[in-house]
């Protein structure tokens, strides 16, 4: 049996600052940059928060000179080559990025083109030039406000177009990575359940999908199962108490940023293989899509594992995320396995995500998801599913 010491490789990750008030360090950590800064930020609840007043009030005793960029939705690259062009003759010495995963994606997207001017359409994966990406990019810091797509610890801006032609691609180098990542558990305490909901099982999906990821490795397998245990404490707490529970923010706060982290190391899984094309092709959020897929994608993994690769060490780490999930030992796998799927099938009804079927999503639209479903992502799936295998997962869902 081969060690599971045969060797990995860890790439840049940001400096983390993780604790309830780190919000109040960012404009110290600002002044080593310069006085002139880009925020991009989400539409409204940010702006409409006492931190951001908070933070206005920091950069004006600064001295500072800032712009703000508002993100509305999924990022596209069109925001991203318009704002690009807007502020490329600006003498911007930093990009702070404060929202959720499409404003940090936006930010660090635009963070990375200020001082090149070129359009991010050039660096997309599988819709462009794929030309390589030489830098320099604008210092970014990271600031999250909800717990779930990690994106603060990641070198990927994901950004897409919506519609039947429609992608959701990534923009993705190390020199992309945050230089900073400010995680304060506090700026969670205005998410609605929903949002809660949707974002926490995008994380909760990171983590298992990372732990059962081809790439994973005992460093990565150390974060994941802390972040495993956050999740299980904290998810349902957070929503149910809508982000009032203090412990619950911080569990949360601590498994999303896991979750970011390990998926830049290892890769992901059919779950997020799906959300791709499901985002892009339709009007439905990412964490929804995951939240909903979660449960029946697992089934589908283990059950085509039995059939046709009994021996996949992934079976075992699935039965291990049920012990940790459950806080059980389980007397043989089989149950194991089955105990996962009803716990995720749970916690989906639990947080009241909807099925396919309430996105207009019918069977006939199901071979153009499948078709479109083979990225990145999956290409880390502990195994290859076969597109009615693929088909399987959608068609439990509607």
């Amino acid at each position: 049996m081969l060690s599971p010491f045969q060797g990995f490789a860890i790439s840049r990750l940001p400096r983390i600052r993780f604790g309830s008030g780190v919000f109040s360090e960012i404009p110290q950590c600002i002044s080593r940059y310069g006085r002139h800064v880009l925020l991009v930020t989400g539409a409204s609840s940010f702006p409409s928060s006492h931190h951001w007043e908070q933070l206005e009030a920091a950069l004006a005793e600064m001295a500072c000179v800032w712009h703000v960029v508002n993100v509305v939705g999924e990022p596209s690259p069109e925001l991203v080559d318009r704002n690009v062009q807007r502020f490329l003759h600006e003498p911007i010495d930093v990009v702070l990025g404060i929202g959720g995963g499409s404003a940090l994606d936006a930010a660090k997207a635009i963070a990375g083109l200020l001082r090149v001017g070129d359009s991010v359409m050039d660096y997309l994966e599988g819709v462009g030039p794929e030309r390589e990406y030489i830098g320099p990019a604008v210092p970014f810091i990271a600031v999250p406000t909800t717990a779930g797509t990690g994106s603060e610890a990641t070198k990927n801006a994901v950004l897409g177009r919506s519609g039947s032609d429609g992608f959701k691609k990534s923009f993705r180098d190390d020199q992309l990575v945050a230089e900073y990542a400010f995680v304060d558990p506090d700026l969670l305490a205005t998410c609605p359940p929903t949002v809660i909901a949707a974002n926490g099982m995008d994380a909760l999906t990171q983590l298992i999908e990372s732990y059962v990821s081809l790439k994973a490795n005992p460093f990565n397998d150390a974060l994941g199962v802390s972040g495993l245990r956050a999740a299980r404490d904290g998810l349902l707490p957070l929503h149910d108490s809508g982000g009032q529970d203090a412990d619950a923010r911080d569990r949360m706060a601590h498994a999303s940023l896991l979750s970011g982290i390990n998926l830049a190391q290892t890769g992901l899984g059919s779950v997020h293989g799906l959300a791709a094309p499901m985002g892009a092709f339709y009007s439905i959020p990412h964490g929804v899509v995951c939240g909903t897929l979660l449960a029946v994608a697992t089934e589908r993994n283990i059950l085509s594992m039995l059939e046709r690769e009994p021996e996949n060490p992934a079976l075992d780490r699935y039965a291990r995320v049920s012990e940790i999930l459950w806080q059980k030992r389980w007397r043989d796998k089989r149950l194991a396995w089955e105990k996962l799927i009803e716990l995720l099938m749970g916690w989906s009804e639990h947080l009241h995500l909807p099925r396919l079927s309430m996105f207009d999503i019918g069977r006939d639209d199901l071979a153009h998801v499948v078709n479109h479903s083979r990225g990145s992502s999956m290409r880390t799936n502990p195994i290859r599913l076969l597109d009615d295998e693929i088909r399987w997962i959608l068609e439990k869902r509607l």
